[in-house]
C-alpha cells in the first residue's frame, strides 16, 4: 500500500506523474489561504485559540508546499531520471500528509474540543472538499492519496464517533466509507489517465511510425476515402503526379485528375480508362502507365469496403530491363535488326491480315520477299578475321535499310545473309527495282579497319499475290532464285520464275533418291588414270564417284556432288568411295596409287582420320600409295581444322594433293603451312596453251614454283598431242591428266589397262622423299 509508484509504473509515466503533483502552485497557495481564513472565521466565532493555531499552521504548510514547488521546478529533472522523481515524490508525501494532517486536526478540534456547529459544518466540509481536489491533483501517486485519506479520515471519523450519540458515530462510517472511494476514485482516474496518455503516445508512435514509412518507403502511396478523394498521399507519389503536372494532390476527386490527365494526352486513354474503372468498383489489381521523360510507374489498386490505395512503383529500370532482354531475343546482337523468329512473327503477321483481306479470294495484295547473301563472305573472315568480317556484316546490314527504307521489314538470317519483306508492292518492277538498288549500294568499297574492301552480294527475289502463300513457301522460291543468281556468276539478281520451281522439287527428288542410293550402296566408281610424262605410263588413278539413276540416267557428278554437299551425304560418299578405291588399288599391286577426292564438309561433318584409318586396315593397302586431293575452296572453309587432320595423315605416309589449283584464291600461304606433295594445275591453264604464249608462259612458272617447293606438279585437261608437245617442251610439269591419255573407266577397264602396262614407281612418292 505504502510502495513507491517508481516500483509500478513504467519510467516516462512515473516522471510525468510526479510533474503533475507539482502543478499550479498559484492555486495551491490559494487553497491554502483560503482554508486559514476559513479556520480563521472558525476560530473568530467559537473564540478558540486552538483553530487559529490551525488557521496558522494553514498558511504555514502552505508556504512550506509552495517554496517545495518553485524547487521542484529549478530542479528540472529529466524524463528518465527516476531516482529524482523518487526523491521529489517523497518530498511531496511529507508536504501532502502535513496539510492532510491539518485538515484532520482542524475536522478533530471542531466537533471534541470547540462544540461549534458552525465549526463542526466549515471544516468538515473543507476537509471533504479538500479530499476531492486530492483525487484530482494525487490521484497519478497512490502512496500519496492513501496517506492524505487516512490522516484526514481517522481525526474526522475518532471526532464524529467520540460525540456520544448514536448518529454522530454512522455519520462517521459513511463518511470514511466516502473517502476510502475517493482512493479508488483517484485509482479509476490515474487508470484511465494512463490509458488515455499510453493510447495518446502509442497513436503518436504510430503516427510517427506511419510517417517514417510513407516518407521513406519506395513507392507512391495515395488513398482515397469513400468520395474518391485523395486523403493520404506520400511524397513520391506527389513528385509522380508533379511529373504530369499536377501540384495539388491532398482533397482533389482521384477520377477529376485523371481525366485531367487524359485531356491532356498524358497517359494512354486504355490506362486511364482501366485505373478509373478499378478504382471506381472498390476493385484491386495492377495498371502499367507511361510517363513522360521515358518513365514507368505500375499502379497497384487495393481496396477495402469504402477505401481504395493506390501504391506507385517506379518500374523504369525493369520495363528497360525487359524491354532490353526482349529486343535481344528478337534482334541480332551484331547489327540489331530482327533475327529471323522475329522476322519470321511479323510477316507471319502480315500475310494472315493479308489473308483475311482477301475475304476469301486468290487474289490479294502484292507482297514481295528478297534474300541478300555477301559473296565469298568466307573468304574475308579467313582471310582479314572475324573482326572485319564482323564490321563488315553491320555495315551491310546498314547499307540495307539505308537502300530499302523503314516500309520494309528487314531482318538478319544469319551468317551473311540478309532478308527483306515488302507489305505492299504497285507492281513485280517495285522489287526488282529493290534488287537493282541492293546491288548499286555494294559497289562502293566498305571503309573496314582501314581497309578499302570491294564487296558484292547476290539477290533472289519472290513476288506474290496469291492469298495462300506462307513465308516458308515464300522463302523457298525466294532461295531458288538466289541460287539461280550465285550459279550465273554472283553479283546479280534473280527474280523467281516457275522453271526455278520445276528445278527445286527436281532437286529434291534428287536429293531423296541420292540418299536412298547412298544407303543401298548402288553408286559405282570410275578411274581416270595420271601418268607420267616422261614414261606415259600410269602412275596413280583418281577415284571418281558415278550415279546411274534408274529412270533418269547417267546424273553428273556436277549435279549430284553439290547435292551431298548440301544435306550433308558427301562425307558418307566419300567413306565409301575411300573403301571400295583402296581396296581396288591394293588388287593392282605394284606402287599404283590411289587418289580421294575430299571436301570441306569431311572436315567437320565426319572423322577422316578415322574414315582413312578404317579404308586402310579393310583394304590392306600401304598409306603411301593413298592421295588425297583437297581444294583450296575446302580449305578456306575450314583451314585450322583441316591443316590439322592433313598434317596426321601426312605424318602416315599419305599423300596430300592441292586440286584444281588457280580456281580458288590461289593463296600461296596454303603451300608452305600445309604438307602437299602434289600440286594438279587446273584445266584452265591449259586450254589454250597451243596458241596464247602468256598463258604457256604462266603454265610454265607455276611448274617451276611446285617443283622449287618439292611438289609433284600435275597438268589437268590435257585432251591434244599438240598441248602435249607444246607442254612437254616448255615445262616442267610431272604428271598429266586428261582425255588423250585415259578418260574415266569402270574398274574392270583400269585393271586392263593397268595389267597391260610396264609397272614404275610412283613419281609421287619421289618429289615427297626429295
Amino acid at each position: 500500500m505504502f510502495n513507491s509508484a517508481r516500483k509500478t509504473m513504467p519510467t516516462l509515466d512515473y516522471v510525468s506523474i510526479v510533474r503533475s503533483v507539482y502543478g499550479d502552485r498559484r492555486a495551491l497557495l490559494f487553497g491554502a489561504f483560503a482554508s486559514a481564513f476559513a479556520a480563521g472565521l472558525t476560530a473568530y466565532r467559537a473564540q478558540s485559540t486552538a483553530l487559529a493555531v490551525i488557521a496558522g499552521a494553514f498558511v504555514l504548510v502552505g508556504l512550506v508546499r509552495y517554496f517545495n514547488m518553485r524547487a521542484f521546478w529549478r530542479a528540472a529533472i529529466d524524463s528518465d531520471d527516476l531516482d529524482g522523481a523518487e526523491h521529489w515524490e517523497l518530498r511531496a508525501l511529507i508536504g501532502g500528509g502535513l496539510v492532510a494532517a491539518v485538515y484532520g486536526a482542524w475536522c478533530l478540534v471542531s466537533i471534541l474540543m470547540v462544540n461549534d456547529p458552525y465549526a463542526e459544518l466549515v471544516s468538515s466540509t473543507l476537509s471533504i472538499a479538500a479530499m476531492v481536489g486530492v483525487c484530482a491533483r494525487n490521484f497519478g501517486l497512490d502512496r500519496l492519496v492513501t496517506i492524505q485519506t487516512l490522516l484526514l479520515s481517522v481525526p474526522l471519523s475518532l471526532g464524529l464517533m467520540l460525540t456520544g450519540d448514536v448518529y454522530h458515530p454512522i455519520l462517521a462510517g459513511l463518511l470514511v466509507i466516502m473517502l476510502v472511494s475517493f482512493r479508488k476514485l483517484a485509482a479509476d482516474i490515474r487508470s484511465i489517465l494512463l490509458s488515455a496518455v499510453h493510447g495518446r503516445i502509442e497513436a503518436s508512435r504510430l503516427a510517427g511510425e506511419l510517417d517514417m514509412a510513407l516518407a521513406t518507403m519506395q513507392h507512391g502511396l495515395c488513398m482515397l476515402d469513400d468520395k474518391g478523394v485523395v486523403a493520404v498521399v506520400n511524397e513520391r507519389a506527389v513528385r509522380t503526379f508533379a511529373l504530369l503536372g499536377v501540384d495539388q494532390v491532398i482533397g482533389q476527386p482521384f477520377a477529376e485528375m485523371a481525366k485531367l490527365l487524359n485531356s491532356d494526352r498524358l497517359l494512354s486513354d486504355s490506362a486511364i480508362v482501366e485505373l478509373l474503372d478499378m478504382v471506381a468498383q472498390r476493385g484491386s489489381g495492377k495498371v502499367l502507365l507511361n510517363l513522360p521523360r521515358a518513365r514507368f510507374s505500375e499502379v497497384t489498386v487495393s481496396s477495402r469496403r469504402d477505401r481504395c490505395v493506390l501504391l506507385f512503383e517506379d518500374v523504369t529500370e525493369r520495363v528497360t530491363a525487359e524491354e532490353r532482354i526482349s529486343f535481344t531475343a528478337r534482334h541480332d546482337g551484331l547489327t540489331n535488326l530482327p533475327n529471323r523468329a522475329y522476322f519470321g512473327e511479323m510477316v507471319e503477321t502480315d500475310l494472315r491480315r493479308r489473308f483475311d483481306l482477301a475475304n476469301g479470294t486468290v487474289e490479294a495484295r502484292l507482297v514481295s520477299l528478297i534474300v541478300v547473301d555477301i559473296d565469298d563472305f568466307k573468304h574475308v573472315n579467313d582471310t582479314l578475321g572475324h573482326v572485319v568480317g564482323d564490321h563488315l556484316l553491320v555495315e551491310a546490314g546498314r547499307r540495307l535499310r539505308a537502300t530499302l527504307g523503314p516500309q520494309i521489314i528487314l531482318a538478319r538470317l544469319g551468317g551473311d545473309e540478309f532478308i527483306a519483306y515488302r507489305t505492299q508492292l504497285n507492281d513485280a518492277e517495285d522489287a526488282e527495282r529493290d534488287a537493282e538498288a541492293i546491288l548499286r549500294t555494294f559497289e562502293t568499297p566498305f571503309q573496314l579497319e582501314g581497309t578499302a574492301l570491294s564487296c558484292t552480294v547476290s539477290v533472289g527475289v519472290v513476288t506474290s499475290s496469291r492469298a495462300g502463300d506462307d513465308l516458308n513457301a515464300l522463302m523457298a522460291k525466294a532461295d531458288l532464285a538466289l541460287y539461280s543468281a550465285k550459279g550465273d556468276g554472283k553479283a546479280k539478281s534473280q527474280t523467281f520464275h516457275a522453271e526455278m520451281d520445276i528445278d527445286y522439287h527436281y532437286r529434291q527428288r534428287l536429293k531423296t533418291e541420292l540418299q536412298q542410293a547412298v544407303a543401298d550402296g548402288t553408286l559405282n566408281l570410275a578411274f581416270q588414270p595420271l601418268f607420267d610424262v616422261a614414261t606415259r605410263q600410269i602412275v596413280s588413278c583418281e577415284a571418281l564417284a558415278r550415279w546411274t539413276h534408274p529412270e533418269l540416267g547417267t546424273i553428273p557428278p556436277s549435279v549430284f556432288i553439290p547435292l551431298a554437299e548440301e544435306t550433308g551425304m558427301i562425307t558418307e560418299i566419300t567413306a565409301w568411295v575411300l573403301a571400295k578405291a583402296t581396296a581396288q588399288c591394293q588388287s593392282w599391286g605394284g606402287d599404283i596409287g590411289i587418289a580421294v577426292n575430299i571436301s570441306a564438309r569431311d572436315f567437320r561433318g565426319g572423322d577422316l582420320r578415322q574414315m582413312v584409318a578404317e579404308a586402310l586396315a579393310s583394304s590392306g593397302l600401304a598409306p603411301n600409295r593413298l592421295e588425297l586431293e583437297v581444294t583450296e575452296t575446302a580449305l578456306i572453309e575450314e583451314r585450322d581444322l583441316a591443316q590439322a587432320v592433313l598434317d596426321s595423315l601426312a605424318a602416315q605416309g599419305i599423300g596430300i594433293a592441292l586440286d584444281d589449283f588457280g580456281t580458288g584464291y590461289s593463296s600461296l600461304s596454303y603451300l608452305q603451312a600445309l604438307p602437299f606433295t602434289k600440286l594438279k594445275i587446273d584445266r584452265c591453264f591449259v586450254d589454250d596453251i597451243t596458241t596464247n604464249p602468256r598463258s604457256l608462259k604462266l603454265l610454265a612458272n607455276v611448274a617451276r614454283l611446285g617443283r622449287d617447293l618439292n611438289l609433284t606438279v600435275v597438268a589437268e585437261g590435257i585432251e591434244t598431242e599438240e598441248q602435249m608437245a607444246v607442254m612437254t617442251a616448255n615445262t616442267s610439269i610431272d604428271q598429266v591428266q586428261g582425255f588423250l591419255l585415259g578418260r574415266p573407266m569402270s574398274a574392270r577397264d583400269i585393271s586392263d589397262l593397268i595389267a597391260g602396262m610396264t609397272p614404275v614407281k610412283s613419281t609421287h612418292l619421289i618429289r615427297k622423299h626429295g
